[in-house]
């Protein structure tokens, strides 16, 4: 008898949880990106959302580059319940990526790499709902298609328009470095 009662209240919160999951929330005129705090329609490119614990509206994203380094940002501190996408298969227009064409985040196939910018100018992070949508595009715009899981954090979190140094610019660098240590003396 106990262990029955205890299967079933296993199951309610199992029940419970899953339908703790906020729907994803309509793009409206009073939308702010998190990070730029500008309306995201004015931008074009895909967008995102995310639902942190205990918030009763969503961050939204004018990339969805952003809300992947929000994602894996040290920083942040609140638990994210569940974060979604613009579902770019479903999109109108790059111009118009949609105001409810959600989908969860980690269901995305992905195109990074593209020649595309998103709506801050940015490189972006491509989602679409139906692998064939993403191969298409990475196929005229460039890029590889991935999971989520698969994207790697500098396709997120480096800084834009940041070019790794050559050994070359290493050595300038160092060289620099040098002279100017050179210049001051105590």
């Amino acid at each position: 008898m106990r262990g029955a009662i205890l299967a079933l209240l296993l199951l309610a919160a199992c029940r419970t949880e899953t339908a703790a999951l906020p729907e994803p929330a309509t793009m409206t005129e009073s939308a702010v990106g998190h990070f730029c705090q500008m309306n995201v329609l004015e931008h074009p490119g895909p967008k995102g959302q995310i639902w942190l614990k205990d918030v009763l509206s969503p961050l939204f994203f004018s990339q969805v580059r952003d809300v992947v380094a929000y994602q894996r940002m040290p920083e942040q501190s609140h638990e994210i319940v569940v974060a979604y996408v613009n579902d770019m298969s479903q999109a109108p227009s790059w111009e118009h990526p949609g105001v409810d064409n959600w989908m969860r985040a980690e269901d995305a196939f992905y195109v990074v790499g593209s020649a595309r910018a998103g709506g801050m100018g940015a490189p972006e992070i491509v989602p679409f709902s139906q692998r064939a949508d993403a191969d298409a595009f990475a196929d005229q715009h460039g890029g590889s298609v991935m999971q989520l899981a698969e994207i790697p954090d500098s396709a997120a979190l480096a800084p834009v328009g940041a070019e790794p140094e050559s050994p070359q610019d290493q050595g300038d660098y160092a060289a620099r470095l040098r002279a100017l240590s050179n210049e001051v003396k105590p």
